[in-house]
Parts: structure tokens; sequence; C-alpha cells
């Protein structure tokens, strides 16, 4: 027979190890799927629990790893500003394409050619925009932080125009930056009702036309 006082202790040391192992999680993976749940259903509705769900993490893991809700729902908008920085990089950065070309190819990235079941879910930033009124400050200026970063991008490209005459006269780089932002929260906000991508696309030239010169 064993010694059961030696397994026993064996058993607790073993125990200790393990609890002491960090549990292993794949970040990337638990934040596009927080994320998609927050897009998808909001802040408000995003309880604990749907994100434990959708995560596959538990209670410990989250808070030991990404703090309370807020600090989680802020990591979610750091991984979503992750593919808008690839959509400006691809168009509104692109030094080989003019003004108009860039303004274009950044709706054509940032709307159009994303799958149909992200764009059906609108914009995360402009979805929790619209539902920032219960929110606290911190979290109302972690989303404005990330849509001042596309419009700083977009007034660069609107100043280059305007510059070389590209804009219709009597209208200001600033006022014209004020367009194109509200088209693509207009756009975001179809999209999310219901509109297609050939109906946002529509939508979109039209406005960019109206700036044109």
């Amino acid at each position: 027979m064993g010694n059961p006082e030696f397994e026993k202790n064996s058993f607790t040391a073993l125990s200790k190890q393990i609890m002491a192992r960090p549990v292993e999680f794949d970040e990337n993976k638990v934040l596009s799927n927080a994320m998609e749940q927050f897009w998808k259903e909001g802040y408000e509705a995003s309880s604990v629990q749907k994100l434990l769900d959708c995560t596959g993490i538990n209670r410990g893991t989250l808070y030991n790893s990404f703090g309370d809700k807020d600090t989680f729902f802020k990591s979610c908008v750091d991984q979503y500003n992750k593919a808008i920085d690839k959509h400006i990089a691809a168009s509104l950065k692109n030094e080989k394409l003019n003004a108009w070309d860039a303004i274009t190819a950044y709706f054509d990235e940032a709307v159009l050619s994303i799958s149909n079941k992200h764009r059906s879910m609108g914009c995360l930033l402009v979805n929790s925009l619209c539902e920032s009124i219960n929110y606290d400050k911190s979290m109302k200026k972690v989303v404005r932080a990330s849509l001042a970063t596309i419009r700083k991008a977009l007034v660069a490209r609107v100043k280059e125009a305007h510059r070389k005459g590209k804009v219709k006269k009597g209208v200001s780089a600033e006022f014209a930056t004020d367009v194109l932002m509200n088209t693509l929260y207009g756009v975001r906000v179809n999209a999310r009702d219901g509109k297609n991508a050939k109906q946002l696309g529509e939508l979109i030239k039209f406005n960019l036309a109206a700036l044109k010169k």
C-alpha cells in the first residue's frame, strides 16, 4: 500500500502548481470575439455572462487578464482600431492615390469591401457613440478619440484637394470633412438598418460628388 500522507502532500503540491499556472488562451481571439459581441448588441446589452460565453474564458480570467467590463470594452475598441488603421493605411495614407481617389478608396475599404455580416452590424464606434449617453466620460473619450483618428486622416486629404482646387467653391476643408464624417455615420446606420452594399455605394458617391469640383 502507498503512503497516504505522502500521496496527500503530493496532491496538494500538484494542486498548487495547477492553480498557480496561468490560464492559457488566445488573447487576440478573445478580444475579437468580445469585440463582435459589443459591436452586435452594444455595451449595455453585452452582459458579463454573454462576454464569457462568446470568449470561452471564465470570470476569473476575464478580471485577472482584462479588468472590469469597462476596461475590457476599451481593449475591444483598441482591437477595432487595428482594422481602422489598416483601412486608413490602404487608402487615405496611400501616397500613390490623389486626394479624392484616396477618400473614395477609404469608403470602399471601410464600408463596401467588408463582409456582409460586419457591414450589417454597422460600426462599433458609431453604435457606441449613439449609446454613449449612458457611458462615463472616459468611455466617451475612448470612442471619440478613435473617430478623431479617422477625421484627422480625412481632413488631411480634403485639405490637399482644397489646395489643388478640387473642392467646390465656397466649401471649406473643415465643412467638407464634416460632410464626409456624417456620410460615414449615415452609411453605417443605414447598413445596420438593412441597406445593401450597392445602395450604400450610391449614397457615398452622391455625397462625394456634391463636394468635388
